[in-house]
């Protein structure tokens, strides 16, 4: 049960509450704890304790340029406290709604009653709200405006009349001023700018010593210790040249570590940002970035690799073998360890979750090398000329672009037409309170029809939307329509496997057709979406993985991917350090996190609650600790694969 601040002024009676969509992120944080205090040792709290006491001092120095909360009323992070003040002789009611909720019902507040009194709620600082100060007695809207209120701050809102002339008006001042919410996220880039800095000049340091004494050290040699260095290191470049040029593409393991590593960061709470959680509904946060991410590189891995097994002559029975092998383990891994938590007890049929990250990915790999074993071409012919030798990455799998078309038309056909009771036909919406709450249990459409249907109660229980939006019913972001267009991602991936491949030894052609395939998917997730978060054909939408999202990050994995690409394969400027690590041991590290996130080296419970510093500061330590562990596996030339 939620507590309620209370607390008496003088000559006034204040009551405080708190804002009813903030109250399940208040539950999730109090499960946390709760989980927290269960898992610990007494052993791993007294390691934790010594921890948090060398880290005390530099929190209390630094969040104090914040301006935390000393006295009065306590209010957490993300949160701010607003004081309505009623010099009305009648009682009025106020109303809010976030402006991130599409087109939502206004939601009750707080009332205060008439005669010099007041009434406090605390409020979340994540969206811009919007408000509305409602009297039953004059049946009309006295105010009403928009701001975004930033965290820490006490706000007070003055409801009065000047005359009686004149109709009744609200005036904003700022009792305590707020904290700066960003500081904490602008000195961790400081920090880690500079750390990168001291990694890339450390090397060029060192070189260029060694450099200087090697030029020292020849220019006092004689003629004749030339002529012999010379020999020694033609002998070395001779042998320099006769070793094989390393196969693997760096720029892929580095755009798979990269990803992996802002998975676990964001897995872990990303600092309590919302920016850094993934969006209520409709519209892009880094979180929602990292899964097509890993769906690209597996297409990409996927034709990269096939085509390594062909060359070696593994035949197609063995490559179904590997396939089915990988599948089921991926989907063993997603049931039994990373549905549910060691908190649970005993795996029950009851509350077990059947889709999941791991079962997504397991079926899009086993679409995906279905379709490269039995429609992948196995040598590319390029020595005779054809009309369509520009376009070859795409006409000669033109079986395989045949049955991603028909998916994407079942997608289309499915979400589009098939009725669902009680609501549009259609209807992409999170359903709730939003669009005026006169779809109540629509939430995900067709999608979440299809879903209850197979799954019934094994879904996901807390949508992303169920805070904001109010939902009652499960929604499953790795539901079975998006599956469909994960796959379709995918395949995009593939493609630009196929490309490395048609035109290898081409980089020019090759960055080239990157950046095309980038321009044609940007553009089309602009139509589709109007370049709008709501007001699109068909919105950007993580939950349903909306063929608008798949074509916007296609654009963005195909620029990431060529910018690595140049800059690590090409032009070897970097080597890919360190997301290089986790990248070769992706398995290792993101079911590690996903088991262990609760431990303490990774995570302990937190002090300072009313600000990110503690949190972001945890969240950059449990991620760096996996960084760590992966540059210590890869030296040790520990790959888990399966």
């Amino acid at each position: 049960m939620i507590p309620y601040i209370t607390n008496q002024w003088i000559g006034t009676t204040n009551h405080v509450c708190i804002l009813p969509f903030d109250r399940f992120l208040y539950w999730c944080e109090c499960y946390k704890d709760e989980q927290r205090k269960w898992l610990f040792t007494s052993d791993n709290m007294e390691l934790g304790r010594l921890l948090q006491a060398s880290l005390t001092f530099l929190i209390l120095i630094t969040s104090s340029c914040g301006g935390h909360i000393k006295s009065g009323h306590s209010v957490k992070m993300d949160q701010a406290l607003l004081t309505f003040h009623n010099q009305l002789p009648d009682e009025v009611f106020v109303f809010y709604t976030s402006d991130y909720c599409y087109k939502c019902v206004f939601q009750h507040l707080v009332s205060v009653k008439g005669g010099n009194n007041n009434a406090s709620a605390v409020i979340s600082t994540k969206f811009t709200l919007t408000l509305r100060v409602d009297s039953k007695i004059r049946n009309s809207t006295i105010c009403r405006w928009s701001q975004i209120y930033e965290e820490g701050g006490h706000y007070s809102v003055w409801i009065e009349e000047i005359d009686a002339a004149s109709n009744p008006s609200c005036s904003h001042t700022v009792d305590k001023r707020p904290n700066n919410a960003h500081l904490p996220l602008l000195v961790a880039v400081l920090l880690l700018a500079i750390i990168a800095l001291l990694f890339v000049v450390a090397p060029y340091i060192y070189r260029r010593r060694r450099t200087s004494k090697f030029i020292k050290t020849i220019c006092c040699q004689g003629s004749q210790g030339s002529v012999d260095n010379d020999g020694a290191h033609a002998s070395e470049a001779e042998h320099n040249a006769s070793k094989p040029k390393p196969t693997r593409l760096r720029s892929l393991d580095t755009f798979r570590g990269f990803a992996l590593t802002v998975m676990v960061f964001v897995n872990y709470g990303g600092g309590g940002y919302w920016f850094f959680q993934h969006a209520p509904w409709n519209g892009l946060t880094v979180a929602d970035l990292v899964m097509p991410w890993f769906v690209f590189i597996i297409g990409t891995s996927v034709v990269l690799a096939f085509k390594s097994m062909r060359k070696r002559g593994v035949t197609r029975l063995q490559l179904l073998r590997k396939i089915s092998w990988r599948t089921v383990v991926l989907l063993i891994l997603g049931f039994c360890f990373l549905n549910y938590s060691p908190r649970d007890g005993p795996l029950s049929w009851s509350w077990l979750r059947i889709p999941g990250v791991l079962q997504r990915l397991a079926f899009t790999y086993f679409a995906l090398s279905l379709l490269q074993t039995f429609w992948g071409q196995e040598e590319i012919p390029l020595k005779e000329y054809h009309w369509w030798n520009p376009i070859q990455d795409v006409v000669l799998y033109w079986p395989q672009w045949l049955i991603i078309i028909l998916l994407e038309t079942l997608w289309l056909c499915i979400t589009f037409l098939l009725p669902v009771p009680n609501c549009p036909t259609g209807y992409l919406g999170a359903g709730g309170i939003g669009d005026n709450g006169l779809y109540p249990n629509c939430t995900g459409g067709a999608a979440g029809l299809v879903d209850r249907w197979m799954f019934g109660d094994n879904m996901y229980r807390y949508p992303t939307c169920k805070e904001m939006y109010h939902t009652t019913q499960p929604f499953d972001p790795e539901g079975v329509l998006g599956t469909i267009n994960s796959i379709v991602m995918g395949f995009l991936g593939m493609q630009a496997g196929k490309i490395i491949i048609c035109f290898k030894g081409i980089n020019f052609h090759i960055l080239c057709r990157f950046l095309v395939w980038a321009v044609i998917l940007g553009i089309s997730a602009a139509i589709l979406s109007k370049c709008t978060r709501d007001g699109g054909f068909i919105p950007v939408n993580k939950n349903l993985w909306s063929i608008s999202y798949v074509t916007c990050m296609g654009c963005l994995s195909f620029l990431l991917l060529g910018g690595m690409y140049f800059v690590i394969d090409i032009k070897g400027w970097w080597g890919g350090q360190p997301f290089i690590y986790p990248g070769m041991n992706s398995i290792f590290v993101y079911v590690g996190h996903s088991l262990l996130g609760f431990y303490f080296p990774f995570s302990w419970e937190m002090r300072f609650q009313e600000s990110h510093w503690e949190w972001l500061f945890q969240n950059l330590w449990g991620t760096a600790l996996w960084v760590i562990i992966a540059y210590l596996l890869y030296r040790k030339k520990f790959f888990l694969k399966i």
